[in-house]
């Protein structure tokens, strides 16, 4: 009998995760599919651009990603700023860790924590209760193999369309990141600041000679650690401002 529960309340978790995973999945695959012509760019096949969005569920991160492959830079570089970029997911992973009922095995939280991106982690943070790992399964289930898919499909467009249609696609993504940046920075100003700063950096380093010899991703490495940790040293963000936000 109790078993039986126990079941009941995973299906229903997981079909609830599916439900909510379906606005979800068709944001990422029109995403993914931008992505997949900065792919393509890169030189990655079909294959190898839905390997590297099933293992990588960032925008950004991808985006950094494909930008190293194409500039030929080592795999330490693209490790690090892989890292840089995705890092704010181990943030989201503590803070889920806290959410987990205290009998959850380590291979749920393992598997939570591997399919961990923006818009999951928001709907299953905003369930009240435990977290249930079923839930982020049925979410994962259509959000994960839709952002491979739409990269895979990206590149296999790239492949075919007109090299003038190709680059008209190729200007979504840097929409993608407008969308994501102008949201907070209308409604904060440090947040703002530091965006504005960002790019007047990343032109002067772009032309200082001592910077200018270090490779583009590299750049971005050091920029994206110093100008976040002055951000966060000179502006922290109180306890009492993130209980309001949430």
């Amino acid at each position: 009998m109790i078993k039986d529960r126990t079941t009941k309340i995973k299906n229903i978790g997981f079909y609830e995760g599916m439900r909510d995973g379906v606005p979800i999945a068709l944001g990422y695959f029109a995403v993914a599919f931008s992505l997949g012509i900065t792919a393509r760019k890169a030189g990655l096949n079909a294959l190898q651009g839905f390997i590297s969005s099933i293992l990588n569920h960032a925008s950004a991160g991808e985006y950094a990603e494909f930008t190293v492959i194409q500039a030929g830079a080592p795999y330490i570089e693209m490790a690090l700023i892989i890292l840089v970029t995705n890092a704010r997911y181990m943030l989201m992973s503590c803070a889920l860790s806290q959410r987990f009922d205290k009998k959850t095995g380590m291979l749920h939280r393992i598997l939570v924590g591997f399919g961990i991106t923006d818009e999951i982690f928001g709907a299953s943070i905003a369930r009240k209760g435990a977290v249930d790992p079923w839930y982020h399964y049925g979410a994962m289930l259509l959000a994960i193999p839709a952002w491979a898919c739409g990269t895979a499909i990206g590149i296999i467009a790239g492949n075919i369309l007109p090299v003038s249609v190709v680059s008209a696609l190729s200007v979504a993504l840097y929409g993608m990141f407008l969308a994501i940046i102008i949201p907070p920075a209308k409604t904060n100003k440090v947040v703002a600041g530091l965006i504005v700063v960002s790019f007047v950096c990343s032109f002067l380093a772009s032309h200082i000679s001592l910077l200018a010899q270090v490779s583009q991703s590299m750049r971005t490495i050091i920029l994206t650690v110093v100008i976040s940790a002055a951000g966060a040293w000179l502006f922290p963000v109180k306890m009492e401002e993130v209980s309001h936000e949430s």
